[in-house]
This record gives structure tokens, C-alpha cells and sequence, in this order.
């Protein structure tokens, strides 16, 4: 099965790691979501991609300085449609989307694979979701917690060393950078036994090679685009 991620949402069109923005991603027909954890001053495992608040929020300052009751002063912008929306805690991402038919994507921004595992259990989340990092220490810790938890290795280029690196723990999925993706590649990946999801889809040109060399998913931030697009290829 093809995994439209609504990246950080439907996030070209509401502001991103919000409620407003997942539900705009439902909405649209993603079978997927993709989000970020991050943890507030007080221990609060909160959806949040960047590590400061200048792009989306638009001032100084970042998750970690903060309570979470004091986040709740700021406000999420999507600048494209002037629209706004709160930071949520990752708990009531759950809460409200976990029961859902939909697969999942939690990248950890921090070392946060204890708390990230035990929140997704509470869920039930085991069979819905794959721990994902940029940071090779954080997903080979979540093996390391639990062996049987798929997780999912974000990179910008796809080497030996990323490849061994991911083997060496059992890894499930390789997220290259949808750039860089060519059909030989996806192939070889598939043989390895590798789910492929790319990232990094910023324009219409790079969904549409990304999806027809064959991947298995990818982070999106107008799923309608793609799905559209993958309409009118049935």
C-alpha cells in the first residue's frame, strides 16, 4: 500500500504540527501523517519541527524554554493563508487521530525514544506508527528499547555506510531526500528489503518522479497533489 504522509499536516495550507492541519490532511484523503516531538521545559512531549521559533512563530526563543502552559501564548502561522492555530501535545495528537485507520511517522527532533515509545503505547500504537530520525543514535535506541518496533532512518544522501548502519539494527525504512531518488535505486532498496519513503517533496516535479520511480510513500505538504496525481496514473 501507497502512504500519502501529510507532512506536518496538509502544512502548504495550514500552519504545520497543528490540529487544523492534520485534520486538513485527513480531509483530503492521506493515509498517513507525519509529525515531529519535541519536549517543553516541564517534560511535555509536544508536535514542533524546528529547534527555534523564528520561521513559524515569528520571535526568539524555543520549545525547550517554555512550560507548555506558556506555550500556550504562542500561535503557529502559516503565512501563505494567513491562518493560525496552537502548538498541541503530542498526548492529544493522539488522542484525537490515533484511533484513526492511518499510518503514522514520528520523527524525533531529540532524544526523546523512552518517552516517545511509552506515549505510543498507551495509544496502541505499536502497528500504526515508525520512529524516525535524522539522527542515527535516536532510531538505533528505539531498537535497542524494542526489537520489534519499525523505525525508519532519514538521510540527505543515501551511502554504504547509511545502508550498513540501518541493517545493523533491523531497520525497516530508508527515507532518502526525494532529489536524489532514481527508479535503479528504489529497485535496489526494494531488494535489500527496504520500505522507501522520500522527504523533501517541495514542488509537483519532484512528487511526480519520486512516486514513479516507485516508492512506497512519501512526506507531502499538499496531499491533494498527489493524490490526485496518482488518480489520474490508475
Amino acid at each position: 500500500m501507497f502512504v500519502v504522509y501529510a507532512h506536518r499536516g496538509a502544512s502548504e495550507y495550514a500552519p504545520e504540527n497543528t490540529m487544523s492541519s492534520f485534520m486538513m490532511g485527513v480531509q483530503m484523503g492521506a493515509n498517513g501523517i507525519e509529525t515531529d516531538v519535541r519536549r517543553t521545559k516541564d517534560g511535555v512531549l509536544v508536535l514542533f519541527h524546528d529547534g527555534d521559533f523564528k520561521r513559524v512563530i515569528g520571535c526568539e526563543g524555543c520549545i525547550a524554554d517554555y512550560t507548555y502552559e506558556e506555550l500556550m501564548q504562542f500561535r503557529v502561522k502559516n503565512e501563505k493563508t494567513d491562518t493560525w492555530d496552537i502548538i498541541i501535545k503530542f498526548e492529544d495528537f493522539l488522542r484525537y487521530l490515533g484511533f484513526r485507520d492511518l499510518h503514522f511517522a514520528i520523527e524525533l527532533k531529540e532524544d526523546l525514544a523512552q518517552e516517545t515509545i511509552e506515549m505510543l503505547e498507551r495509544f496502541n500504537m505499536k502497528d500504526k506508527a515508525i520512529i524516525t530520525s535524522f539522527q542515527f543514535d535516536y532510531i538505533k535506541r528505539v531498537k535497542e528499547l524494542r526489537p520489534d518496533w519499525r523505525i525508519g532512518y532519514l538521510v540527505r544522501e543515501v551511502t554504504d555506510e547509511v545502508l550498513s548502519d540501518l541493517a545493523s539494527v533491523g531497520g525497516e525504512q530508508l527515507c532518502p531526500r526525494a532529489k536524489f531518488v532514481n527508479a535503479e535505486d528504489v529497485a535496489k532498496w526494494h531488494a535489500m528489503g527496504l520500505n522507501v519513503r522520500a522527504w523533501g517533496v517541495t514542488d509537483f516535479a519532484l512528487m511526480k518522479n519520486a512516486y514513479d520511480c516507485g516508492v512506497d510513500g512519501m512526506t507531502v505538504n499538499f496531499p491533494d497533489q498527489l493524490i490526485r496525481y496518482m488518480t489520474a496514473k490508475q
